[in-house]
């Protein structure tokens, strides 16, 4: 069987260093580099194609401090000649965080406190071409899918996690470029949808439902 080779990006070289001593105690994995945000993983990526090595998998976390994000990377990564897969391992588990990153091309969603055997699976499954799915991630995209509440809109998740950051309406037009009476419009649909009459009842049942991470989150 090809040796997989995988790219680990994770700001905390604590975390690194984990992930490296737990996938290459598996029989065919290897790391080919490592990489402490997404610019840093691009330019591993360009440096290894150079050297003619190759990465089959690229292991990435969402938020990494002041660096190229992971679901940014992940675009990023998706356009390059080959393309190698990218499996996000994070600790977020909300709806925004999973739509944004499956819109970029992840080929795979898992969370940090998966046992071992389920991310080397998930690892030899991302190689395959496959899908690899945390249980847990798995389980919330289908309850959304057999939930018959309206379900928010990526516009709608967006706004959201702006409200939750506590920028005004006005601020929030700003930002996405849409007029402010656009934004009332669409707090009127999410506040239909939640069930809840206020921005803070919204944040507070969109934070509780994982549908975004809320205030003040981290990891």
């Amino acid at each position: 069987m090809k040796e997989i080779r995988v790219l680990l990006v994770d700001d905390h070289p604590v975390v690194r260093a984990g992930l490296r001593a737990m996938l290459t105690a598996f029989e065919g994995i290897s790391v080919a580099a490592e990489a402490a945000d997404g610019d840093a993983a691009l330019k591993e990526l360009e440096r290894l194609r150079i050297l003619g090595d190759r990465v089959d998998v690229v292991l990435m976390d969402l938020q990494m401090g002041a660096g190229m994000d992971g679901v940014t990377a992940t675009s990023r990564i998706r356009q390059l000649e080959g393309r190698p897969p990218v499996l996000i391992l994070t600790t977020y588990d909300t709806d925004a965080d999973i739509l944004a990153a499956v819109e970029a091309g992840a080929s795979g969603y898992m969370l940090k406190d998966a046992p071992p055997e389920q991310i080397h699976q998930a690892v030899l499954a991302a190689a395959a071409g496959q899908t690899a799915l945390a249980p847990r991630v798995a389980a919330l995209l289908m309850d959304r899918i057999s939930n018959p509440a309206p379900a928010l809109t990526p516009r709608e998740i967006q706004l959201l996690e702006l409200l939750a950051t506590g920028l005004s309406n006005r601020a929030i037009a700003k930002r996405v470029f849409i007029s402010e009476a656009t934004v009332k419009t669409h707090l009127v649909h999410i506040y239909g949808k939640l069930g809840v009459d206020n921005r803070t009842a919204a944040i507070a049942a969109a934070t509780q439902r994982r549908i975004i991470r809320g205030p003040g989150a981290q990891g």
